[in-house]
C-alpha cells in the first residue's frame, strides 16, 4: 500500500514585496505582509491599508486638533502683534518725531498705524513719509498692534499669554475676540477722550486691550466674593494703574479705557451662575461696547 505523500507547505510573500518570504498576516483583513509592513496595533499587528483605513478623515482630524487648542486665539493675537513688530523692526528706521515736536522720535511705519489724535482730526502731509487723510479710522484698532520698543511688546505679550489662559477657555473663542477688541477700541477712545485739539502725540500697544482683560477677569473675581487684591490679577492691575498715572509717556486715556470697557464686559459675560445674563447677552455686551467706543472716537475727532 502506498500512502499520499504529504502537501508541499505553501510559501508566502508580503503583498506588498513579492520577492520577501513571510508567515506574519495583518490580524485586522488577514493579508500577509513583512515584518517591515505591519505596525504594532493595540491588538497584533496590522498592515499598511488597515492603518490607513484606521485614521480619521482630515475634517475630523482637523475638528480634533482645533478643539485641543483652548487658547488658540491668544497665540494667533500674539502672532500679529510679534508680526507688526517685525514689520515696524525691518522698515524704514529714520526717526522724524522730532519734526512733530515730539521730544523722542518715532518711525515712519509707526507714524503710519498709529493713533495720532491731530493727524486722524485734521489730516497732515509728513515730509519723507507722505499724506494723510483725516477720519482714518483704522488707526483705531491697528494702534492695538504697535509697539515702542522690545520691553514694550514683551511685557504686554506676556500679560496676554496669562490673561488668555485663563479667560479663553471660559470664554470661547468668539466672545474671547469679541471682548479683546471692544477693550482695544475703549483704549482707543480713552485716548481720544483725554486729547487735546492739537494733540500730536503718537500712541499704540495692546495695553488697553489687556488692561480690559485684566478689568474683566478682576470684576469677575468679584462678583463671586473674592477679594482681588489678594490675587494675582488685582494686585498687577493696580500696581499698572499707579505706573500709568506716575511714569511719564504712558497713555492714562488708552489704560483706563481699555480697563472701563474691559470691566463693563466682564460683569456681563463672566457673571457668576446666580446672577448671570441671557446667553445672547455675553456677545451683545461687547459688540454695543465697542459700537459705544467708536461713537465717542467720532464725536472727538468730529
Amino acid at each position: 500500500m502506498v500512502l499520499p505523500e504529504p502537501p508541499q507547505p505553501t510559501v508566502t510573500t508580503c503583498y506588498r514585496h513579492p520577492d520577501r518570504e513571510t508567515g506574519r498576516r495583518c490580524t485586522r483583513c488577514g493579508k500577509p505582509a513583512c515584518s517591515e509592513c505591519l505596525t504594532q496595533a493595540a491588538v497584533g499587528s496590522h498592515c499598511p491599508d488597515c492603518v490607513k483605513a484606521a485614521q480619521p478623515d482630515l475634517k475630523t482630524r482637523v475638528k480634533y486638533a482645533n478643539a485641543r487648542q483652548n487658547t488658540l486665539v491668544t497665540y494667533v493675537l500674539i502672532a500679529i502683534n510679534a508680526a507688526v513688530f517685525v514689520w515696524v523692526a525691518v522698515g524704514n528706521s529714520s526717526a522724524f518725531g522730532q519734526s512733530f515736536g515730539r521730544a523722542s522720535a518715532i518711525t515712519a511705519r509707526q507714524f503710519e498705524i498709529g493713533l495720532n489724535p491731530f493727524i486722524l482730526r485734521n489730516g497732515a502731509t509728513v515730509p519723507g513719509v507722505g499724506t494723510f487723510e483725516p477720519h482714518e479710522w483704522y488707526r483705531l484698532v491697528t494702534s492695538g498692534f504697535l509697539h515702542f520698543g522690545i520691553l514694550h511688546i514683551l511685557l504686554n505679550m506676556y500679560l496676554l499669554y496669562l490673561l488668555g489662559q485663563m479667560l479663553e477657555p471660559v470664554l470661547g473663542r468668539t466672545r474671547f475676540t469679541l471682548l479683546y477688541f471692544a477693550a482695544l477700541l475703549g483704549g482707543s477712545a480713552g485716548v481720544l477722550i483725554l486729547s487735546g485739539a492739537n494733540d500730536i502725540t503718537t500712541s499704540g500697544g495692546a495695553s488697553g486691550a489687556v488692561f480690559g482683560l485684566m478689568g474683566a477677569a478682576a470684576i469677575s473675581m468679584h462678583q463671586r466674593g473674592v477679594n482681588i487684591l489678594q490675587t494675582g490679577v488685582g494686585r498687577t492691575l493696580l500696581l499698572n494703574l499707579v505706573f500709568t498715572f506716575l511714569i511719564p509717556g504712558i497713555s492714562i486715556g488708552g489704560h483706563v479705557g481699555g480697563v472701563v470697557v474691559g470691566g463693563i464686559c466682564g460683569a456681563v459675560m463672566l457673571a457668576p451662575k446666580w446672577k448671570s445674563f441671557p446667553k445672547w447677552s455675553t456677545y451683545a455686551a461687547p459688540i454695543v461696547m465697542a459700537a459705544v467706543a467708536v461713537a465717542i472716537c467720532v464725536v472727538r475727532v468730529a
